[in-house]
C-alpha cells in the first residue's frame, strides 16, 4: 500500500461559489449584516455608557435601585430556567417518543410566543389576573397576588421564553434514536438509569444550549413585565425597566450602563457556550 492509499482522502470545503471574487463578496455582505445588526448596537452602548467616564459608570449602577432591579432579573431568570430545564425537557421527550390527538396543534401553539408581542402577552395575563380579570377576584381572598407583583412577571417570563428548551431538544431527541435506549432496557436498564446514563448525555449540549438561551431570553424580556408587572421601583421594577425608566427620566449614563451590562451578559453566555463546545468537540 502506498502512502497516499493509507492516508484518508482530504475533505474537500464546500465553496460557496467557483468564483473568488463573488465568493469574497458573499462573505463581506455576510460580516457587514452580522456587524450591523450585532456589534454595531453593542459599540453604540459602550460610547454612550463611557461618555463621561467609568466614574459615572460605577455611581449609576451602584444605585440601590439598580441593584435591586439587576437582583429581581436574575431570580426571575434563574426560576424560569428551573422550571423550562424540567418541564421543557418532559415535553420534548414526550414530543418526539409518543404520538396522540391533538399533537400537532400543540406543536403549533408551542411557537405562538415567537408570534405574538409580548406586550400583548401581559395584556392577557390581566385580562386573566387583574382586579378585573377572570381569576382575578377568585385569587384575591387568598391573598394571592398575580397582576402588578411578582408571579404575573415570572408567568409572562415563562410564556415568552416557553419554546428555546422545547426546540433545541426535539432535534436531538430525534437524530438520537432509541435502539441504545432499547439496548440498555434488555440488560435490566430501568427507566431513569436510561436517561440518566444513556439519554441525557446524548441531550447534553441541545440541554446546555436551550438553558443559555432561555436565561438570556429572560434576562432582556421588557414588554410582558412592564404591563403585568408595572414597572413599580423596588418592587415590580427589572433591569430591562430601569432601562426605560431612566431614558425617560434622562439619565442616559445608567439606561446606557445597565444595557451594556445585560448585552454583554447575555452576548457571553452564548459565545461562551459555543466556545466550550467547540474546545470538547476538537479534544474528542
Amino acid at each position: 500500500m502506498t502512502a497516499s492509499q493509507g492516508k484518508p482522502a482530504k475533505k474537500e470545503r464546500p465553496e460557496l461559489t467557483t468564483h473568488p471574487w463573488g465568493r469574497r463578496i458573499i462573505i463581506l455582505i455576510v460580516a457587514a449584516y452580522i456587524t450591523a445588526l450585532i456589534l454595531g448596537p453593542v459599540i453604540a452602548l459602550f460610547a454612550g455608557a463611557f461618555r463621561e467616564g467609568p466614574g459615572a459608570i460605577q455611581a449609576a449602577l451602584s444605585q440601590p435601585g439598580v441593584l435591586s432591579a439587576f437582583w429581581l432579573t436574575i431570580l426571575i431568570g434563574l426560576f424560569v430556567v428551573a422550571v423550562h430545564a424540567i418541564l421543557g425537557t418532559v415535553v420534548a421527550w414526550v414530543f418526539v417518543r409518543d404520538r396522540f390527538p391533538g399533537r400537532n396543534l400543540i406543536n403549533g401553539l408551542m411557537d405562538m410566543p415567537f408570534a405574538v408581542s409580548p406586550v400583548v402577552v401581559g395584556y392577557m395575563l390581566l385580562l386573566l389576573f387583574g382586579r378585573n380579570g377572570i381569576f382575578g377576584p377568585l385569587l384575591a381572598p387568598l391573598g394571592v397576588r398575580v397582576a402588578f407583583a411578582i408571579p404575573g412577571m415570572v408567568l409572562a417570563t415563562l410564556f415568552v421564553t416557553l419554546p428555546f428548551m422545547i426546540r433545541e431538544l426535539i432535534p436531538v431527541l430525534e437524530n438520537f434514536g432509541i435502539s441504545q435506549e432499547q439496548a440498555a432496557a434488555t440488560i435490566g436498564a430501568n427507566g431513569w438509569q436510561i436517561f440518566r446514563r444513556i439519554t441525557f448525555p446524548a441531550l447534553r449540549w441541545g440541554f446546555i444550549y436551550g438553558v443559555t438561551l432561555t436565561f438570556a431570553r429572560a434576562l432582556g424580556e421588557f414588554g410582558a413585565v412592564l404591563v403585568i408587572g408595572g414597572g413599580v421601583q423596588g418592587r415590580t421594577e427589572t433591569a430591562t425597566l430601569y432601562i426605560y425608566r431612566a431614558l425617560d427620566e434622562r439619565n442616559y449614563v445608567g439606561a446606557y450602563s445597565a444595557a451594556l451590562i445585560l448585552g454583554i451578559f447575555s452576548l457571553g453566555l452564548v459565545l461562551g457556550t459555543d466556545y466550550i463546545r467547540r474546545r470538547e468537540q476538537e479534544r474528542n
